[in-house]
């Protein structure tokens, strides 16, 4: 059985490379806790805060962020792979470069953030927010991205190849450079009102 740990907070503490395998927190509240370099396998958070939280070079396998809150959090060469983080929101949080392959981040929102650069693989986002969020020379490749809001989001020189875009209005968004498949490209003619002969 994971180890459970509900309704803690945690302040100021270094959790450097920490190893969090099957761990299970429900609740809780992590402030400036730095977690650079830290590895979890099957862990799970649900309904957690983090606030000014360093994910710095942290590595998630198979592991569960569900309706969580980031705050002023920083992501800088984080890798998530196979997780979990549906229904979860990023506020100020510095994302690049981020690495997502796989899981389901369906739900997310994500406002403005600024992804210039990400690296978004295989992943579920169904109805992410990612309204005004900058994806300028992003890799979101076989995104599921049905429902997305995309209003006001940056696609310049974005590779999307393979991703649902039939949420995507090509009219509220910048998408100068960005990368289709013919496939896509038949979907955004059509949003735009062309017939397909």
């Amino acid at each position: 059985m994971p180890e459970l740990t509900e309704d803690v907070t945690f302040r100021h503490e270094d959790w450097y490379a920490e190893e969090l395998t099957d761990r299970h927190f429900v609740g809780c509240e992590f402030f400036h806790v730095d977690l650079t370099e830290a590895v979890s396998r099957g862990a799970v958070f649900t309904g957690c805060t983090f606030g000014n939280v360093l994910f710095n070079a942290s590595r998630h396998v198979d592991s569960a962020f569900t309706r969580c809150v980031f705050k002023r959090c920083n992501f800088f060469e984080a890798e998530f792979t196979g997780c979990k983080l549906v229904g979860s929101t990023f506020a100020q949080c510095d994302l690049r470069p981020l690495t997502v392959a796989g899981g389901d981040w369906s739900f997310v929102a994500l406002p403005g953030a600024d992804l210039r650069g990400v690296r978004l693989t295989d992943v579920r986002m169904r109805e992410v927010d990612l309204t005004g969020a900058n994806l300028t020379g992003a890799t979101v490749t076989g995104v599921d991205l049905s429902g997305a809001q995309l209003h006001s989001s940056r696609l310049g020189g974005a590779d999307l190849r393979g991703s649902d875009l039939t949420a995507l209005d090509p009219m509220v968004v910048e998408r100068a450079g960005a990368i289709v498949d013919a496939e896509q490209a038949l979907i955004i003619a059509q949003a735009l009102g062309f017939q397909i002969g």
